[in-house]
């Protein structure tokens, strides 16, 4: 055997995969032997091979799935590093939400019970707007005492679609939901809105959907449900947080570090959706879950804000505002001063002390 050729063992050694794995690489394709003896059947590899197997060793210990690294390895190497920052954009976001979920059950399953008799319940309110310049109004904006939602339709029958989202969540708004189960009535619900969307929907000849951002007290946190590109924020202590994640292509590319959010702003694609609930196959919705504290605003909006008023302006709004109201139509004013190229609506939300 010439020098250049190693043996199945020597070879697994060198680039720290096991024989069994390179066994199966060979059977799926993914790392072919560069000869197999026909007489005896052991498997010889180039030293030239190395790179790749090595590569592949890297890659499962990220977790990639071999049909990815399958099709990360054919590409040349600027492109083959895009693909592995996209796959672990999508893992750091799946963790993050499976994060905020095991944190939620260990505090279920082991939290004491409050010794203070504080009292929290939250001041609210909505307005929807149609705009400077689109004709109709396809946001539909709500606020209850338990329900905080936000949707923003597109479509022929966006408007409906909105209208239906938000009506199928409504029955939360007076129904008592334990805070050990909140994330699944939160999870039924949205199903039951995605129903309703499909229904409406459904005989569109074009596509049609919506967006959807809502909240649920439980009176000590607020579950949050979302999927497209609404928004919910928190000011809390003075400084503004966006709690969710935006479900846009454009987004995608700035996770993958294709675009910067200053070039994103001008991207033609920037109102694309990855994710909405529509007449077609469902689309999981992000699920959390939020802590409150007496002095948190909330606020959820439809991209009709968050596209023309920088998180700046947000922020300054939101702090100036003596109450809810004044919040919701101060912003919607900067909005529209803004040009208004869109529909706008705003629920905004304070967590406040009742005594007790």
């Amino acid at each position: 055997m010439s020098g250049d050729m190693l043996t199945i063992g020597a070879f697994a050694k060198a680039c720290r995969l096991s024989p069994k794995a390179l066994r199966l690489y060979d059977e799926l394709e993914l790392l072919r032997p560069a000869r197999v003896d026909p007489d005896t059947g052991y498997r010889y590899y180039a030293v030239a091979q190395l790179e790749r197997a090595r590569l592949v060793a890297w890659l499962r210990r990220l977790g990639m799935p071999l049909a990815e690294i399958r099709t990360v390895c054919a590409l040349d190497p600027p492109r083959a590093g895009a693909a592995i920052r996209a796959y672990w954009a999508r893992v750091e976001a799946e963790t993050a939400v499976r994060r905020d979920l095991a944190a939620f059950l260990v505090d279920q399953l082991t939290a004491t019970p409050r010794k203070d008799t504080t009292m929290l319940e939250l001041r609210y309110f909505a307005h929807s707007d149609r705009g400077r310049v689109r004709p109709a109004n396809q946001d539909t904006a709500y606020a209850g005492a338990r329900l905080l939602a936000v949707a923003d339709g597109y479509g022929p029958a966006g408007g409906t679609a909105s209208s239906a989202a938000v009506e199928a969540l409504k029955v939360l708004d007076v129904r008592e939901v334990p805070a050990g189960s909140v994330l699944n009535v939160l999870q039924e619900a949205v199903e039951g809105a995605t129903a309703a969307v499909r229904e409406v929907a459904g005989g569109s000849e074009e596509e049609a959907g919506t967006t959807l951002t809502a909240m649920l007290w439980t009176g000590s946190q607020l579950a949050l449900v979302h999927i497209g590109d609404s928004r919910a924020y928190l000011l809390r202590d003075g400084a503004l947080f966006r709690i969710t994640h935006d479900h846009t292509v454009v987004q995608s590319m700035i996770d993958e570090g294709r675009l910067t959010p200053e070039e994103a702003t001008a991207h033609p694609q920037a109102a694309l959706l990855l994710k909405a609930l529509t007449a077609g196959p469902s689309a999981a919705p992000d699920l959390r879950l939020h802590d409150a504290r007496p002095g948190d605003r909330y606020l959820l909006c439809s991209d009709g804000l968050s596209g023309v008023v920088p998180d700046d302006g947000l922020r300054r709004v939101l702090g100036a505002s003596p109450g809810p109201d004044a919040a919701v139509l101060s912003l919607v004013t900067a909005a529209n001063e803004a040009g208004g190229p869109d529909n706008v609506s705003c629920v905004v939300a304070d967590v406040v002390e009742t005594g007790g």
